[in-house]
């Protein structure tokens, strides 16, 4: 079949009418999208027709396979640059086949605009049986419980607040997605009247909240009273706003320092940063600071995962101070809040402006009183020197089984950096267990995109990190487990269409290993075989064939390779295809070291 001429921009037929669905249009330009993740369906038919041609599709479609996949790009987008991008999902059907992503989204506080459609809500408009399925009684109940907002306009003239309310309740804080959805038979009407809009030079966002400056002095006198501080950091340094703010409060106070990772918060290979070694972190510590922080416990206690048990490493005479988001917009359904945080002093307030303003009032105490700097040097010089002797018993272990096959997973993350240590890089997710941030140097506020989130999340937040350092000549590399890309292998396509460059390292371990270790575990606390732990879990037998698939996509791909010493070239010749288009590289790793 021949493919549709493509035709000049400034040829577009134009129609001799409005039609309601271009205000929802006018509203996204109003409001400066950059990109619209779509899986086509006909119940938005009229506003993609205002897309393409009122809109002149600006800001550009992307087709996804998949509505999760629109959702999971615009939530690694959100990741990468701080702003938002929409997602539009098809009626009711397609509006659940997106509820993962947009869980996702709201665990990760990312700010994703979402547009639905349903109806006509007209019955005598409905065509037999489609219409009538593809139409519910509040269509948005189906996510309320993990969308901060979520609405459906009666009238074309509800429209433009109802957006501008939805982009503000988005992007305040704590973020997260919103959900418009459009009725059918409101986007096809014509427009018969002028419709009102917001006000030129309105605020779409109001100023993030400040802390009480009674309780920052209370805080800051605790704070340099302490003998040694800790600093907890999940989502303090969100893009644009960078890590500075946190670098500075912690080389000021001489804390240790625990990255979390929802957003790369403080450099790897800074003294201060004990991020992956809980023991030094937390050791002594009589002053526990978190800053934006989705749970307390999981970076402070020591886990059994046989007992269900959890231990806590930092002392109990500690004092805890909070600031953040931790009781705001939490859900009623699910109990993400986790177990409840009893701060000694709490401040709902943004550590992007908070942490400076802190930062402050502490040299101004450390200027007045007599032998704090020399103390807060001493310690700033005994956490670096813990930090110096945990990445030198890290880089050992790496060495260790140097040349097994398949390769071990410290192998290849050690082959992975050698690749693209003279790169401007930006990892997407995933850190191979960990491993990438034990061995690799995070040096600059955007070469991450965030921890990795669940089976199923990682290529299609990886497309849109990748999307969204498009144009920029940095080097994108998504550390690939095998599991997640069996999920959505279709997505590899969106790359190859849309000329998304980005580098896939598979992390290949042919398994759903982390389902398998607890199978392990099980077995040994229980007795049984722990031969038997593989079934329904492994991914062999027949292998998936990742380089292939990824070449029937348009990619280059290339492997499998169980061989460190094999897939060290093909990283350098994957490196030089990325500049042309995506590329994939296949590295099978022994399961055993994936801790």
């Amino acid at each position: 079949m021949a493919k549709p001429a493509a035709k000049e921009e400034s040829h577009i037929k134009k129609s001799d009418r409005r039609w309601q669905s271009d205000i929802i249009v006018d509203m996204i330009k109003r409001y400066q999208f950059e990109y619209i993740a779509l899986n086509p369906g006909a119940s938005y038919r009229g506003l993609h027709d205002s897309l393409v041609n009122h809109g002149e599709n600006k800001p550009p479609m992307l087709l996804c396979q998949h509505e999760k996949i629109a959702v999971q790009i615009a939530h690694g987008y959100a990741r990468a640059t701080g702003k938002p991008m929409i997602a539009i999902v098809h009626d009711l059907v397609g509006l659940l086949h997106a509820p993962m992503g947009i869980y996702y989204a709201y665990l990760d506080r990312a700010p994703v605009f979402i547009i639905g459609a349903t109806g006509p809500m007209a019955e005598p408009k409905r065509r037999p049986f489609i219409d009538w399925i593809h139409t519910a009684n509040v269509q948005g109940e189906a996510i309320r419980n993990f969308v901060k907002w979520d609405y459906q306009p009666t009238t074309v003239d509800g429209v433009p607040g109802a957006f501008a309310r939805a982009y503000s309740v988005m992007m305040s804080a704590r973020q997260g997605p919103v959900y418009m959805c459009y009725d059918a038979g409101l986007q096809e009407a014509q427009l018969d009247h002028d419709v009102e809009m917001p006000p030129q030079g309105a605020i779409e966002v109001p100023t993030a909240p400040s802390a009480d400056p009674a309780a920052l002095e209370k805080a800051a006198g605790t704070l340099a009273g302490a003998n040694r501080v800790a600093i907890i950091a999940d989502f303090a340094a969100r893009p644009p706003h960078g890590w500075n703010h946190v670098i500075e409060l912690a080389e000021t106070l001489g804390a240790s320092v625990c990255d979390v990772g929802s957003r790369l918060n403080f450099p790897g290979d800074h003294p201060l940063n004990l991020s992956l070694d809980p023991e030094g972190c937390y050791k002594d510590v009589d002053v526990v600071l978190t800053l934006d922080i989705a749970d307390f416990e999981k970076p402070t206690h020591a886990r059994d995962i046989a007992k269900r048990t959890v231990v806590s490493l930092v002392p109990p005479t500690a004092t805890w101070i909070d600031i953040g988001f931790t009781d705001i917009e939490i859900s009623k359904w699910s109990m993400d809040y986790a177990r409840p945080f009893y701060a000694h002093q709490r401040m709902t307030a943004d550590p992007v402006t908070t942490a400076p303003q802190l930062t402050k009032l502490l040299k101004e105490r450390i200027a007045k009183t007599r032998g704090l700097a020399e103390k807060i040097a001493k310690r700033k010089e005994e956490i670096g020197k813990r930090h110096n002797e945990m990445r030198a018993k890290w880089r050992k272990q790496a060495e260790e089984r140097w040349d097994a096959k398949p390769m071990t997973v410290p192998r290849l993350a050690l082959e992975v950096w050698e690749a693209i240590k003279g790169e401007d890089w930006v990892l997407t997710a995933g850190t191979l267990g960990d491993w990438a941030r034990k061995l690799w140097n995070f040096d600059r506020p955007y070469c991450h995109g965030g921890r990795e989130l669940g089976t199923g999340t990682q290529i299609g937040t990886s497309l849109g990190v990748a999307l969204a350092n498009k144009g920029t000549g940095r080097l994108v590399v998504d550390l690939q487990p095998d599991g997640d890309l069996m999920f959505d292998a279709g997505s590899l396509w969106i790359a190859a269409k849309y000329k998304i460059p980005m580098l896939i390292v598979m992390f290949n371990n042919r398994a759903y290993y982390n389902d398998w270790n607890h199978q392990l575990v099980l077995a040994r606390t229980r007795g049984t075989d722990p031969g038997r732990a593989h079934i329904g879990m492994d991914l062999y037998d027949p292998d998936p064939d990742f380089a292939g698939l990824a070449r029937s996509m348009g990619w280059h791909g290339e492997g499998p390779f169980e061989s460190a010493d094999e897939l060290k070239p093909a990283l350098k010749r994957a490196i030089e295809q990325v500049k042309k288009g995506p590329a994939l590289v296949d590295a099978v790793c022994d399961r055993r070291s994936h801790g």
